[in-house]
């Protein structure tokens, strides 16, 4: 009988170390000398050329997690990506809440933009980002199927307001910016305020800055260490 608490302890200390280690993969966290710059929403010609043009200037690789249906009209953007050096993730094939959709839709919307990808960047994607970082289970287990890993943000720049500037961007991620974190940013407004974009490519090297500042490497969440994590 006397071991029987401490074998429900030492179970319940493995359930909480299990979800620990999860919910930080989930919100990105990763190499405490690293921080992952990720984009959310493209590839869009009128933006993401520019957003590419300027990482290049600051040296910077980054992750652009793409709508299908983005990259199906734009398909050279997003070879662009690819050529640039970016690794290439899923942001669903619409920008669709996924608890609007059943499990049978939400399989199908990411498997049609897992393919596009595949096709058109010449990559597979590993790695998934839910629109409006609500991630259900249906999508969780889709995701993972098709080898996947789904990955928030510990820090935004919540940049697809209408008031955003590159100053309240810049603030933004700075108060959540640390070791081994992940920053959500746009490179499109095809979901945004018009032209909010703008304040994403004006706060960049600021937030390269402050990056690097804090003695931290900026690059996509390749390198970053975030492991994939079983169902």
């Amino acid at each position: 009988m006397g071991g029987a608490p401490a074998r429900a302890t030492r179970g319940r200390r493995v359930i909480a170390n299990r979800w620990s280690e999860r919910r930080g993969a989930l919100s990105g966290l990763g190499d405490p000398g690293r921080v992952a710059i990720t984009f959310d929403d493209g590839p869009d010609p009128a933006s993401t050329p520019q957003v590419l043009a300027l990482l290049d200037d600051l040296d910077v690789r980054a992750t652009f997690f793409v709508l299908g249906a983005m990259l199906a009209r734009h398909p050279d953007v997003g070879r662009a990506l690819v050529a640039a050096g970016h690794e290439v993730g899923v942001h669903g094939w619409s920008h669709r809440p996924l608890p609007l959709r059943g499990p049978a839709s939400t399989r199908a919307d990411l498997a049609r933009a897992h393919a596009q990808v595949e096709a058109t960047c010449g990559v597979t994607p590993t790695r998934y980002r839910p629109p409006y970082g609500v991630l259900t289970r249906a999508a969780d287990r889709a995701a993972r199927d098709l080898g996947m890993t789904p990955v928030l943000w510990t820090t935004w720049g919540r940049d697809w307001r209408r008031r955003a500037t590159g100053a309240t961007v810049r603030a933004d991620v700075a108060r959540h910016l640390g070791a081994g974190g992940t920053v959500l940013l746009h490179d499109s407004d095809c979901t945004s305020a018009p032209a909010a974009w703008r304040s994403t490519l004006d706060a960049l090297p600021g937030i390269v800055a402050d990056v690097r500042a804090l003695g931290l490497v900026p690059g996509p969440l390749r390198d970053h260490g975030v492991a994939s994590v079983a169902r």
